[in-house]
């Protein structure tokens, strides 16, 4: 006969299961929001942020006024690259049904729910790209290297030079002023991009077309 005291079986508190039971109905309908016909897949958050793949996404008002600066740059029919820039692209997708098209660079697999537009891209491969992304196919190509290190930028610009007919905005820190120029050849811009989670280092973008950024 089995014995029936339960003392030795350790009991969650009756505080600490309520909290646990919160959490996972919290979960239960962040998923749900995600996977009912409402959601909108490309909102910014819809992929929350991964620091270990150093990502930092911009603010919603800083997403949309390169989204709609590189619209503008690409013109009509114009074709987008963002190469690391997955805010800036999600933006581009919520204004659907206008004259261009975009497609996505980015090392986090996650964006592959994009379908074709999704090209893994690892900066340390820079031109490890797909055959049918032709040379200068694109009108701009926005980017926004994960690491403020010069190695990181120049094999990032080697990709940017490879996708661009020629116009180029980037984003970085102001502290690659310097290896921006030298790279890519772009001036810094008076727009001071900014990011839904306060950056410790100073962000700037660059560019090298007459841009309405300043």
């Amino acid at each position: 006969k089995m014995d029936d005291d339960d003392d030795d079986i350790p009991q969650l508190s009756s505080h600490t299961l309520a909290a646990l039971q919160e959490f996972y109905l919290e979960q239960q309908q962040r998923e749900g929001m995600k996977t009912s016909q409402g959601f909108n897949q490309y909102s910014i958050g819809s992929i929350e942020e991964d620091w270990q793949l150093s990502q930092f996404w911009y603010s919603d008002e800083t997403a949309s006024c390169l989204a709609n600066e590189v619209v503008v740059a690409a013109g009509r029919g114009g074709r987008i690259a963002c190469v690391s820039a997955p805010s800036v692209y999600q933006k581009l997708k919520e204004q659907d049904g206008k004259d261009f098209s975009v497609c996505i660079l980015e090392y986090d697999r996650r964006f592959s729910v994009y379908g074709e537009e999704f090209i893994f891209y690892d900066y340390n491969h820079p031109l490890n790209l797909p055959e049918n992304l032709l040379p200068h196919s694109f009108d701009i190509v926005i980017a926004d290297p994960p690491y403020l290190s010069e190695e990181c930028l120049k094999k990032t610009a080697e990709t940017i030079k490879y996708l661009t007919k020629g116009k180029i905005l980037l984003c970085t820190g102001a502290i690659m002023e310097e290896q921006a120029a030298k790279h890519l050849g772009v001036k810094i811009c008076k727009f001071i991009p900014k990011h839904s989670r306060n950056l410790a280092n100073e962000f700037r973008c660059y560019v090298n077309y007459a841009s309405g950024l300043d």
